[in-house]
């Protein structure tokens, strides 16, 4: 199948471009800056666009039969479009080429009333926290993102993982339509269930929540873990370099995370 990423050099798209390879697919991997991707493969093709400026990725939907979307920025004061804007543009470029599948990330916080996935603190403070405060104008996007994909005629779903990290392998994680109990999905699980529904039929026009259930840190560890992460170093000349979406300041106290 030959599919289009968009995001494909956040930490979650570099994911979802190499299990897609992996199991055969043909890949155009779409970044604002093509020559920052850390690896490449015979079957991949990695070019320049922004979903802020349609005209930029309007030819790149030709003769492809998927996209996929791990797109995302850092949480802000200002008032965030990326979402919602990069779904209207992505929608209307498929719908010019006639690609009907779509596969999109969003977040389990733009669904709070979905069910719980911590204890008294965790739902009663910390959440509406991040959620009502330092995430605000970022969930309002990722809900208006939601919208406009419900509202389109296409073959979508929407991803929502909970708080995201990194980890080695594919586990037995957990999903479901709109709903799974766990509070953290690890970035290669979901990009796993990303690709997936490229084959899979059974979530098509619905909500996927993703949890891992083995091998996940505490909030605690999480808030530890973003607080003392390292930055980048910068790459060794003629080495290749991975593009950064963002650090410790894009991601909320629940692991929640802001940046692909």
């Amino acid at each position: 199948m030959n599919i289009v990423v968009f995001g494909a050099n956040g930490p979650t798209g570099r994911l979802v471009v190499r299990l897609a390879l992996e199991r055969g697919h043909a890949v155009t991997a779409v970044t604002r800056n093509p020559g920052f991707f850390p690896f490449g493969d015979a079957r991949l093709r990695v070019v320049a666009g922004d979903v802020l400026e349609p005209e930029t990725i309007r030819p790149l939907l030709a003769g492809q039969d998927a996209v996929l979307s791990a797109l995302g920025v850092p949480y802000s004061k200002e008032e965030i479009a990326t979402y919602s804007s990069g779904g209207r543009s992505m929608i209307d470029a498929m719908h010019e080429h006639g690609v009907r599948r779509l596969v999109c990330v969003s977040s389990s916080a733009v669904d709070l009333a979905a069910g719980p996935h911590g204890g008294f603190f965790f739902e009663r403070v910390l959440q509406p926290f991040v959620t009502n405060v330092l995430g605000k104008t970022l969930y309002d996007d990722m809900k208006r993102m939601e919208r406009i994909v419900v509202a389109s005629d296409i073959d979508w779903t929407v991803m929502r993982p909970s708080g995201l990290f990194d980890a080695d392998a594919v586990s037995d994680y957990r999903a479901a339509e709109r709903y799974v109990p766990q509070k953290f999905t690890s970035r290669i699980d979901l990009a796993d269930a990303m690709v997936r529904q490229l084959d899979d039929r059974g979530f098509v026009r619905t909500t996927v929540a993703v949890g891992t259930v083995a091998g996940t840190p505490s909030v605690a560890q999480l808030m530890m873990r973003e607080a003392f992460k390292r930055p980048p170093r910068p790459a060794e000349p003629g080495a290749p370099a991975v593009e950064s979406r963002g650090g410790a300041a894009s991601r909320s106290a629940t692991g929640k995370e802001a940046t692909e």
